[in-house]
């Protein structure tokens, strides 16, 4: 909270949120201009505010107190709806019973990110999703990465290249039943790796040449950013096939 405060602007303050664990967006119906209806899905919430509500909503976050915000005309006389900031225990309840494709580990209590217009490759009537990135080990206190765009941007490349080295066997990855894939990449200043899978097995040798060809470069190069500290993250991709 407090990186997200210090890195945005004074007029706008933007962080992430999830606003139910079953679902990843919501369906609104919202009235146009032109009095027509229509169904909207929605991922997130913006409010605005004045600006002396917005250095008393900062201040509150700095010293971790609850915020109440007063939604609706500012003349009004009933508010009707109002949005409260408020600090809760830390929540390590997600991804219960989900497990890594690459040798079954447990993700439960790991965070994850789901990755909504991630990279996606299409090859032999066939399509290659990246969906999600889970956070094994990911030391926010020793700032990793010099940058957290350098974070998403590697992370970006590094599903690119593992898409672009599969194409050429999304076919029969399908075919032998391997559909969902996990890529475990692990940077740290004495060890650089990666490790990929599927149905709790790792991929069979044949696939393995190209995979280093294309990860190998890019992972190494993500290496030469690290501060200090391990980054060890997963990717999951589905291969699907191409109705378009």
């Amino acid at each position: 909270m407090m990186k997200a405060m210090n890195k945005s602007n004074e007029h706008v303050l933007a962080g992430g949120a999830c606003f139910s664990e079953r679902a990843d967006s919501h369906l609104v119906c919202v009235q146009n201009d032109d009095g027509n209806y229509q169904t909207q899905a929605i991922n997130g919430i913006m409010v605005q505010i004045t600006a002396e509500n917005m250095d008393a909503l900062r201040q509150a976050l700095r010293e971790m107190k609850d915020f109440t915000i007063t939604c609706g005309k500012a003349d009004a006389e009933d508010p009707q709806e109002h949005v409260h900031v408020q600090w809760v225990d830390d929540d390590k309840d997600v991804n219960k019973g989900v497990v890594s494709p690459i040798d079954g580990k447990s993700m439960e209590s790991i965070t994850s990110v789901k990755i909504f217009h991630g990279s996606e490759y299409k090859a032999n009537g066939k399509v290659i999703r990246w969906t999600e990135v889970y956070f094994l080990e990911n030391d926010d206190q020793h700032n990793c990465l010099s940058d957290p765009a350098d974070h998403s941007r590697l992370t970006e490349h590094i599903a690119k290249a593992f898409c672009l080295a599969l194409c050429p066997h999304l076919k029969l990855l399908k075919e032998d039943g391997m559909t969902k894939l996990g890529l475990r990449v692990t940077l740290d200043s004495d060890q650089v790796g990666y490790q990929a899978g599927s149905n709790s097995q790792p991929l069979p040798s044949q696939y393995m040449n190209d995979l280093d060809s294309a990860l190998v470069p890019v992972i190494h190069g993500g290496a030469c950013q690290l501060n200090e500290g391990p980054v060890v993250m997963e990717l999951t991709f589905y291969i699907l096939e191409n109705i378009a």
